[in-house]
């Protein structure tokens, strides 16, 4: 996300050149650049001109601090810009009642059930939580049955009314079963309506005016950049809704839709879409969005996901296996398993500075690691547990059952071996602190 709009706020920094001071002149021809990009981005017109406006009245005059050269100046108050466009601080999300009630609207379409139930998963697994799920889509064949599937591949229960037409009475129906069953969270899926559908829209006004939720949230494609911020603000006029969760931006979008959204409609982006996994959910930070777009990675985010991801008593296991080197093939698959549910590798890598640059013409495939798990799972227990036993005859064997070739095992053979050895000498302080000292990267400790 965000390349384009990446790449050309760089070509405009690079207009800034020498050291000193920024000066009206040199700057000008900066926003001018600057302008344009966000309004290639989709970024609505006003929104462009007070934000080049207010960085060009930052940027005039300001000494460059000790060896930053203009353009790095610049890009820092860019940043800083960027952010609070977007909001400033994270968006707090209220998620106490009893239960807590949250309202999902907007257009057909734009994931409203999908991401219903990803917001369940994510308060269940990141918040404790014990969310219900509610089927009030009455109109859409297929919805309710959508619903139920989703909860039961997260383990979350949905409740519904199949004979009941009357969303209003399902919504207030579910809060009574959702305070009688020990539910604390209630999520309530709605239909998808247009905003110029005045029976529509008058139906989902009456859902919250009875269930009186904490939270409604406006689900939106930013996929459909300018035409979101609008939907957003005729939807807002009417429902007055808490936030947003912008959808898909994992996609091609240009990210106008992100940038626009809350000077606009006045209202912050709570959650983004990054993916179609259920766990690809993730609150919204600007500081960490503006980071992304200027291409300086976002460690913090990828740090929370490994994390999340992370089971204490497991690594100590595997740093006790790493030190008396018998790290196996069982344990480098779960290695990968934790890696997969991290997100997709090409998102995961556009988290680390300058990596975003570097992948953006590569085309990573979310199943990169499919061979590598089909060559472990064809080798036997004793394989897995003692790869020191793979000789020939096994290579063949393991090739003809993972659908590969003896060159494919052999090098996977030959990573996991180099792995390993790395894996050993990094457990091993002493050998860490000769290493480093040889390098030169650090001095010997006296």
């Amino acid at each position: 996300m965000f390349d384009n709009l990446q790449d050309k706020l760089e070509r405009s920094f690079k207009v800034l050149k020498g050291h000193g001071q920024i000066t009206e002149i040199n700057v000008a021809e900066t926003m001018k650049e600057v302008r344009r990009s966000l309004l290639d981005a989709d970024v609505n017109f006003k929104i462009a001109k007070q934000f080049t406006e207010s960085l060009k009245e930052k940027a005039l005059g300001q000494d460059v601090l000790n060896s930053l050269s203009p353009g790095q100046l610049l890009v820092k108050i860019t940043h800083d810009e960027l952010a609070e466009l977007m909001g400033g601080e994270k968006a707090d999300f209220n998620i106490q009642g009893n239960p807590a009630t949250i309202l999902m609207a907007g257009l057909q379409g734009s994931g409203k059930t999908t991401h219903s139930a990803k917001l369940a998963n994510f308060l269940k697994n990141k918040k404790g939580k014990n969310p219900l799920l509610v089927a009030c889509d009455v109109y859409r064949p297929a919805a309710i049955d959508q619903l139920h599937v989703l909860g039961e591949q997260l383990g979350i229960e949905v409740y519904s009314e199949r004979e009941n037409k009357n969303p209003v009475e399902i919504a207030k129906n579910s809060i009574a079963h959702a305070r009688s069953n020990g539910f604390n969270v209630v999520i309530v899926d709605t239909a998808g309506r247009l905003a110029i559908d005045k029976d529509m829209m008058d139906e989902i006004a009456n859902i919250k005016k009875t269930i009186s939720p904490q939270e409604t949230l406006f689900v939106v494609d930013s996929m459909t950049g300018q035409d979101a911020v609008n939907t957003a603000k005729e939807f807002n006029e009417r429902l007055d809704f808490e936030g947003v969760i912008l959808t898909k931006l994992d996609g091609d979008t240009r990210g106008g839709a992100a940038l626009s959204i809350k000077a606009v409609v006045q209202k912050p982006i709570k959650f983004i879409g990054t993916g179609e996994k259920m766990e690809a959910l993730d609150e919204f930070y600007p500081s960490r969005m503006a980071d992304r777009i200027l291409g300086m990675g976002d460690v913090v985010s990828l740090v929370e996901r490994a994390q999340e991801q992370f089971d204490e008593k497991e690594a100590r296991k595997l740093q006790k296996k790493i030190a008396k080197d018998q790290f196996n093939f069982n344990d480098f698959l779960s290695q990968i398993q934790q890696i997969k549910k991290m997100g997709s590798i090409k998102d995961l890598a556009g988290m680390i500075p300058g990596m975003g640059k570097a992948m953006k013409n590569v085309d990573i495939d979310d199943d990169a690691f499919k061979g590598i798990e089909a060559i472990i799972h064809s080798m036997t227990p004793d394989e897995r547990e003692s790869p020191h036993i793979i000789n020939g005859s096994r290579k063949k064997r393991i090739a003809k059952g993972s659908g590969t070739d003896v060159q494919e095992v052999n090098r996977l053979i030959k990573q996991f071996g180099e792995t390993r050895k790395m894996m050993k000498l990094m457990s091993n302080k002493g050998n860490m602190m000769k290493m480093m000292s040889q390098m030169g990267g650090m001095p010997k400790m006296r």
